[in-house]
């Protein structure tokens, strides 16, 4: 049987254990380590990638056709990073940062990447040991379909591949898609 003595040292002990806890979990929170920021429009998460939809896209300084024009997407699927959300307007970036607001009938869910370095190997399968399909031109620009940790298969023009994710603009380096 404990003593007083003991149970009083060992309730603190426990609501040491449960504060260091909570304390931790707010800091992870607040840190963002495990929480996602979401749009307040669409409630999908920010920042998250999208294409263009159209052969030209214009973005502006402000979400509205009252708004400047700053900057003119001039690639069709090109991949951009929707980074804030605003009636029917997304503001969005390319890999060089540059962009503005576009209007949401431009985007497409629909994922493409850009390929970062000149003369990638397309591989057979997710393995550098693999047979290669096919080399890429850095700049080119394919469709993105499945991800694992480190590798992700893409299509561009005829050619299908997998290709080292690290190697692409486009996907978030934690992303996995089935």
């Amino acid at each position: 049987m404990k003593s007083a003595a003991a149970n009083e040292v060992s309730g603190g002990m426990t609501f040491l254990r449960t504060g260091i806890a909570g304390i931790l979990a707010i800091w992870i929170t607040a840190s963002g380590a495990f929480a996602t920021e979401r749009g307040p429009v669409t409630n999908l998460p920010i920042p998250r990638y999208v294409s263009l939809k159209a052969e030209e896209g214009n973005a502006r300084r402000g979400p509205s056709l009252s708004h400047r024009i700053d900057w003119v997407f001039t690639r069709r699927n090109m991949p951009l990073e929707v980074t804030g959300e605003y009636g029917h307007w997304r503001r969005v970036i390319d890999r060089d940062g540059q962009g503005g607001w576009v209007h949401y009938a431009l985007l497409s869910g629909v994922r493409h990447v850009i390929i970062e370095t000149d003369m990638t190997a397309l591989y057979v399968k997710p393995n550098a040991e693999s047979p290669v399909n096919a080399y890429s031109e850095a700049g080119v620009v394919a469709r993105l379909g499945s991800c694992a940790l480190d590798w992700c298969r893409i299509t561009a023009g005829k050619s299908k591949g997998w290709i080292e994710k690290r190697l692409l603009w486009g996907v978030k380096p934690e992303e996995i898609r089935e």
